[in-house]
């Protein structure tokens, strides 16, 4: 594939976890890479540790829930850059609670941050590209709730199947206009918050994944890195699966596999 040399990224919750192997990916193939995130001390840090390997990365604090934020942010780089060509929209919150404790407050907050979140990046950067012909817009959602659900994520599969659905409709409505949209569903992934939920969840994730391992964050970078490409202009509206083959198996018990 054709270097990422001279393409602006943006990648939103890129402080930490998946958002940061994906700026690493992006920032590695050439791109000037923005790490924004609401930890605005955290996405600087970030920033200048991956500065510190000779990428050329940035980070700047933004709340997704805030779309005249993120519009500012969008006018902004356009401005000091020229464009931005990748839009990486990953922020995300991943609270856990049975469906029957959920409350309206919690609701309201993964959904405002996962699926507005993701709305709001997109009508943010959206304009610059549509009006420049070209455009790579990448979401992240996951194999929970499209194609799997877990005891006490409900609320959070549901907000993840919705980015998937803006996306295919938000896709055909630009499809003519050079800027695709496209999303990868990530399995489980070496996270701080993936650890953060418990040694005994890891265990059985783990057992789970036919290939063996959990996911490094780099892992969905690459993937986010195919999608953002130049040579991926004839793939819109579309899924990447990155999962290790976890959705794969009739049966959940791997101990026998060969």
């Amino acid at each position: 594939m054709r270097s990422l040399h001279d393409q602006v990224a943006v990648v939103t919750g890129a402080a930490r976890g998946i958002g940061r192997g994906i700026a690493a990916v992006l920032a590695a193939d050439g791109a000037l890479v923005v790490v924004a995130d609401i930890a605005v001390d955290a996405a600087a840090e970030t920033a200048a540790e991956l500065s510190a390997g000779g990428l050329n990365v940035l980070g700047v604090g933004v709340d997704v829930r805030d779309g005249a934020a993120l519009a500012a942010l969008a006018r902004q780089l356009e401005a000091d850059h020229g464009r931005v060509d990748i839009v990486a929209a990953n922020a995300g919150v991943y609270p856990d609670a049975l469906v029957e404790d959920v409350d309206d407050a919690g609701f309201d907050t993964i959904m405002d941050i996962n699926v507005k979140g993701a709305l709001h990046t997109i009508q943010a950067f959206l304009p610059g590209m549509v009006a420049r012909g070209y455009g790579r817009i990448v979401l992240t959602s996951s194999i929970t709730g499209p194609l799997t659900g877990q005891a006490g994520f409900g609320v959070y599969g549901a907000s993840k199947a919705a980015q998937l659905g803006l996306m295919r409709s938000a896709a055909i409505e630009v499809a003519r206009k050079g800027v695709t949209i496209n999303a990868v569903m990530p399995g489980n992934v070496r996270t701080p918050g993936f650890e953060e939920i418990g040694a005994a969840h890891g265990r059985r994730m783990l057992a789970a994944i036919p290939i063996g391992r959990l996911a490094e964050p780099e892992d969905i970078g690459y993937a986010v890195r195919y999608l953002a490409s130049p040579e991926a202009g004839y793939v819109t509206g579309q899924t990447l699966i990155v999962d290790g083959g976890q959705v794969l198996p009739e049966s959940p018990d791997l101990e026998d596999m060969p």
